[in-house]
Formats: structure tokens, sequence, C-alpha cells
């Protein structure tokens, strides 16, 4: 019996909780699965570097990163768009429209900012804001787990942060923090995950396109049954409650399986950026980055992340 062996982040808007709580790769592929819980996406790649999995759900920076340094890995499919949002304290000014985002950024000059993990998306957005709005002596202060990232804005460690969905839902509820940039508004139609595997893997194509259908029949769930999809994931986490999960949902609400042209132009874009950060010696091209044979077989019709 085939055995995928799947690299997940614990980020609850993720399919992998689904599909892992419901069983979907034993039931509707016919291969077992073996699931690696990782708290960065960095941590992942280092994990693809290893051998130790096949398949993982991963943001596109990470995973360029790795290409770039030969580690052989393709995206062959979508998942969400425009998750990360940035955080601070109540009473901080917060972004309406794009013209407000260096008014709002200027608040944070010479003071510290968090995110996760160096090489995550929330990472590269967040160096990129402050080269772009010239924010002078403005430090970022990186965690292994966003997790941490609340209470060190109570502690006065940094003054706002970066970071995912999941992480503003729980700034929000316990520390009375607000967003103040909101997702559509840092990078639109970032590709915020994505599914990433081996090359090697790409020899087991009806295995992938089996993979990706339930992938998509999860990102179909989340977003049009969303309280029935957060009782699910709600059960697998096991420490956050379905209205908890329901609030992540909503904050971006952009699921889908595809790779369609924006997404696309949206990751190449990164590529300067990660270049003029040190990140990326080398150039890549879509082909070095994509493999897009196999969601176009499972995903033929238009995307479902946003009306165009």
């Amino acid at each position: 019996m085939d055995t995928l062996r799947i690299g997940y982040l614990s980020t609850m808007y993720h399919t992998a909780h689904i599909i892992k709580e419901l069983g979907w790769v034993e039931k509707y592929t016919g291969a077992a699965s073996q699931w690696q819980l990782f708290g960065t996406g960095p941590a992942m790649v280092e994990a693809f570097g290893a051998g130790i999995i096949d398949i993982g759900y991963i943001g596109l920076p990470p995973a360029m990163i790795a290409i770039g340094k030969d580690i052989p890995l393709k995206c062959i499919g979508g998942g969400h768009v425009e998750g990360t949002v940035m955080i601070a304290r109540q009473g901080v000014a917060a972004a309406v429209t794009d013209q407000d985002i260096p008014a709002v950024l200027k608040q944070f000059e010479g003071s510290r900012l968090g995110s996760p993990a160096r090489g995550s998306i929330h990472d590269v957005l967040i160096r990129h804001l402050i080269e772009t709005y010239g924010l002078v002596q403005t430090e970022v202060a990186n965690y292994p787990w966003a997790d941490l990232i609340p209470e060190a804005i109570n502690e006065g460690e940094i003054c706002g942060a970066v970071g995912t969905p999941p992480l503003a839902v729980l700034a929000s509820k316990w520390y009375d923090h607000s967003i103040i940039i909101p997702p559509a508004l840092l990078w639109p139609f970032n590709p915020s995950y994505g599914i990433v595997v081996r090359k090697d893997m790409l020899g087991r194509p009806n295995l992938l396109e089996q993979f990706l259908s339930i992938h998509e029949q999860a990102c179909n769930f989340i977003r049009e049954k969303p309280h029935e999809a957060s009782k699910v994931v709600a059960h697998a986490v096991k420490i956050v409650g379905t209205d908890f999960i329901r609030e992540v949902f909503a904050i971006s609400p952009r699921y889908c399986a595809s790779v369609p042209p924006e997404y696309i132009d949206a990751t190449m874009r990164f590529i300067p950026v990660l270049q003029q950060m040190g990140y990326l010696e080398g150039d890549l091209s879509q082909d070095d980055v994509f493999e897009l044979s196999l969601i176009e077989k499972v995903h033929p019709e238009g995307q479902h992340y946003k009306k165009s």
C-alpha cells in the first residue's frame, strides 16, 4: 500500500485538519497516511530536504527559498490566499484602505515588530513593508511559534506583529488586540499556502490527483459550510472551540485548490523581494516553482478564491 508522508502546520484553515480528522486519504485514495506537525514552513523545508516527508502544506516563499537551494520541490496546488494580518494593541490606528498603510506603519518606526520564523511568508511580508516604507531602525523579532506573539506584545517585547488569522483571533479574544492591517491590504492575492511535493512524487500522478481532489473537497467544505467545517477542525485541534475556528475562517475566506494566474503572479512577485533580502541567490521561473498539470485535471473550472 502506498503511504503519503504529509507535513502540516497548526494553521487552522489549512485543509490538513479536515482530511486527517475524517480519514479522507485512506477513504478516498486507498493509500495510508503519516502526518507530521511542524511549527513553521522553514522547519518543514528541512524535513523535505532530509526526505522525511513527501507532501506538505506550506507558504510559497519558504518553498521558493528551498527550491533556490536545490531542494527538489514543486507546488502542485493552491489552498488559500491573503493569509497574513497585522495586529497591535487596541487604540493603534488601523488601515481601512491601502492609502492608510504608510501612516499605520509609521507608528512603528524605531520599534520592534513580531513575526513567525525567518523565511516564512509573514516574515518576508513585514520585512518588505519595512523596506518599502522606509521605517528607520525598525527591527523584526522572529518567534518559533506564533502563539508566543500576543504575550510578547503584552510584555512590551514588540509593539505589533504579523501572522495568520488564527493569531489574530487569539490576540483579539484573550489579549484585547485588534487587526490594524487586514489580509487583503498587505499583499493582494498573496499565496498563504499551497500543496508542495518532492519532485520524485510526480511519478505517482494518480495518487497526487486523488489527494488534490480531496483537498479541493475540503476547501469547498470550509468555504460553503464553515459552521460544519469548524466543528471538524475544533475536534481535530482540541484546543479551541467551534466559534473560534469559524472566526478564523471568516477573517480571510479565500479557499480553493486551484492555481489561477493571479495566484502565480502574486507568487512570482516575491522573487525580487526574496533576492533583495538575501533569502534567494539565483532566479526562479514559473516552471521552477509550479507543476500545474495535475491541478488542471482536478480543477479545470475557474478559481473560487474570490470574484475577479
